[in-house]
């Protein structure tokens, strides 16, 4: 059987050697038989941090600013001060209410003394009055028969009758007088939670003037690195407004893999991931944790595909990944890079 025409021309190697390659390459590509690996790699990967938004707690105009763009600060560095004037004088007037609150929990005591001494008073002239009762029961039984004998007159008996009525009223008056001073007493002492109530609201009106006078003063929390400084001197800011960024030191990597690579990952697996910010240098990590959800579950409208034109894609579930001690050029990362990630899922976990 006779070839044909394009096997006979010399051409027929090449482009068999071409088609070959072809082949081969989306073989690779998509690490089928023969290229099967055990490493899994993605690209879409990115180096993380702690991206900390400062913000004031109190409203006012910004007096000093005594950092700049991109500088490296100590955890408790003054970042920005706000015009402390406003508060300083409610924290004063706060202190005076204090003060005022306890001299009114103070003065109770005198009068608790004084409502107790009235009280005193008043029981002293119920006995006084007894006596005088006393008396005037003795003077009547003893004019009485006199009166009925003849022996004294009739007027010495009413004299004596009204003097008895008299010390009776006076006991009456006295023992009310009793009534009274204990009712004074128990409504002054009766005061006493209300002004305790107004001391610990002063009290708590004064340490919320101190922390907005301290809140004058922003601190860096943690030590770090600023970003960009939006605040400017003069500006008035409110509470939440954004003044800068600070970024502590500590990184790690967030790899989003396809679920069809994650089957072999373990936590504590090496891992290695070149940067490209740093012309390919490689670094080490090792695998910390995976994400409880892939993530589109994360995003804020999900995909519906409850409809009859599903097709299915391949979603990603990311990997967080701690950055090994002791590489220079870990200082050299910074939130928002990209990397390169390989994980061998037949490596051994390192804890």
């Amino acid at each position: 059987m006779p070839l044909p025409s394009f096997l006979k021309s010399g051409a027929t190697i090449p482009v068999l050697a071409l088609g070959a390659a072809g082949v081969l390459l989306v073989l690779y590509a998509w690490r089928l038989p023969p290229f099967t690996t055990t490493e899994q790699v993605t690209d879409n990967a990115y180096v993380r941090g702690l991206v900390t938004t400062i913000s004031p707690q109190v409203s006012g105009y910004i007096t000093e600013i005594p950092v700049q763009d991109y500088m490296d600060v100590k955890a408790g560095a003054l970042l920005v001060k706000i015009d402390e004037r406003i508060y300083r004088q409610r924290l004063e007037q706060a202190r005076a209410s204090l003060a005022s609150a306890r001299a009114n929990l103070a003065s109770l005591a005198v009068t608790r003394e004084t409502r107790e001494a009235s009280i005193a008073v008043a029981r002293a002239q119920v006995q006084n009055a007894e006596a005088v009762l006393t008396k005037a029961d003795a003077d009547y039984d003893r004019i009485s028969p006199l009166v009925a004998s003849n022996i004294q007159s009739r007027a010495t008996l009413v004299t004596t009758e009204a003097a008895l009525h008299q010390a009776q009223a006076a006991l009456a008056q006295a023992r009310a007088s009793v009534t009274v001073a204990e009712q004074n007493l128990a409504e002054t002492l009766a005061t006493r939670p209300a002004l305790e109530a107004a001391v610990h609201s002063a009290e708590a009106a004064v340490r919320m003037a101190e922390i907005d006078l301290q809140n004058t003063e922003i601190h860096a929390p943690e030590d770090g690195r600023l970003g960009e400084v939006g605040a400017r001197v003069g500006q008035y800011v409110q509470a939440g407004t954004q003044l800068t960024t600070l970024v502590p030191p500590h990184r790690w990597v967030v790899a989003n893999y396809k679920e069809t690579q994650v089957a072999g990952m373990k936590v504590g697996q090496p891992v290695r991931f070149a940067v490209d910010a740093l012309n390919g240098a490689e670094l080490t990590g090792r695998i910390e944790r995976f994400s409880p959800a892939t993530g589109s579950e994360f995003s804020v409208i999900r995909a519906d595909n409850a409809t009859g034109n599903f097709t299915k894609v391949a979603q990603r579930l990311p990997v967080r990944i701690a950055v090994d001690n002791n590489q220079p050029l870990a200082e050299k990362l910074r939130p928002g890079l990209s990397v390169v990630v390989r994980i061998d899922t037949a490596a051994e976990p390192v804890h």
